[in-house]
């Protein structure tokens, strides 16, 4: 496994981030500690959760399997770069009582000791913004943050779903306010069919030293050999993937992205996720394996070596939007 600097920081992360969201309502918890100690053997250090996993009902029940991981011991929390994430409401289902979800300095410190009980550990490497929160101004946003990096609960902060402006707005009041490190990372939507953040995000986070962690690589399934498992294997395509081929030209433009990868002999999902790491600015994208094999998949593409010829074929496929302001400007 190949490892690299989040950002502007010292801490070192493995180039692919073990994402949990499917531990708990796709993976039960026996088989996602399985996961985890066979991410560890194969060198990712990096994961990622939020506390609003588990969803409905049994929202932080990821946060409690990856706690429980941790209770086994061997070093296991030790070893382990943890993220997670603040911003959703944790109560019932429907409105969210006052002050108990998003970016308050209220909300903040609740979540942040809600989510270390149930990780049971004392501290968060990299604690993230879910979502920016249009009503709370980042002067009250740093201010708590400050406090939890001084009582020792949060290391470092990242950003989730943040659009460029955000990102220079929050690190350039961290600046003013001295003191403050500001956001070290981005989360955002990036692959192969989603290039939007070519624009404006990965700039931004380029200009301000934050490391880019692409979530959804394979964009809900549909680079990952969705028309070949139709062909082979009589598996329909779902959710996002569905949607996406229910357009002719979006099933034709995947028609020749797998018909590329099979003259170049790559599984498609193991090439996407190449593509990314060939990406100016990405730290690593975020791997959520429901399986063992899901996970030795990732760890291959991660040894994978793109040709110069296949990476223009790609950008053929999947041309990117072209630089902000030409792309939208002149």
């Amino acid at each position: 496994m190949k490892y690299t600097q989040l950002g502007r920081t010292g801490l070192k992360v493995s180039r692919l981030v073990l994402g949990t969201m499917n531990f708990g309502p796709q993976t039960d918890e026996a088989d996602s500690h399985a996961i985890m100690d066979a991410a560890l053997d194969a060198g990712i250090n990096f994961f990622d959760t939020a506390n609003v996993y588990g969803w409905g009902e049994n929202k932080g029940r990821t946060e409690s399997i990856i706690g429980n991981w941790f209770a086994k011991g061997e070093g296991r929390r030790d070893k382990v770069v943890l993220a997670t994430k603040v911003y959703g409401n944790m109560g019932a289902d429907g409105p969210a009582w006052p002050n108990h979800d998003k970016l308050s300095a209220v909300n903040i410190r609740r979540a942040v000791d809600a989510s270390l009980k149930r990780l049971q550990t004392d501290h968060i490497d990299v604690y993230q913004f879910h979502h920016i929160d249009r009503n709370t101004p980042f002067d009250e946003i740093w201010q708590a943050i400050d406090v939890l990096v001084q009582q020792g609960k949060i290391l470092y902060v990242g950003s989730s779903n943040f659009p460029g402006y955000k990102i220079a707005q929050a690190n350039e009041i961290a600046a003013r306010r001295g003191g403050t490190i500001g956001l070290v990372s981005e989360q955002c939507l990036y692959n192969l069919a989603e290039r939007r953040a070519e624009m404006e995000i990965i700039p931004a986070a380029q200009e301000y030293g934050l490391g880019v962690i692409p979530w959804s690589p394979l964009h809900g399934g549909l680079l990952g050999g969705v028309l070949k498992k139709e062909v082979e294997g009589g598996r329909r395509a779902s959710g996002r993937a569905a949607d996406a081929l229910a357009d002719p030209a979006t099933r034709a433009q995947i028609q020749s992205y797998e018909d590329l990868l099979d003259k170049h002999g790559i599984e498609p999902g193991e090439a996407a996720l190449a593509w990314l790491l060939t990406r100016p600015g990405v730290t690593g994208p975020i791997v959520g394996p429901r399986t063992a094999e899901q996970l030795a998949s990732a760890v291959r593409a991660s040894e994978l070596e793109l040709s110069e010829e296949l990476l223009t074929g790609l950008d053929e496929i999947f041309p990117g939007p072209g630089p902000s302001p030409e792309a939208f400007a002149w």
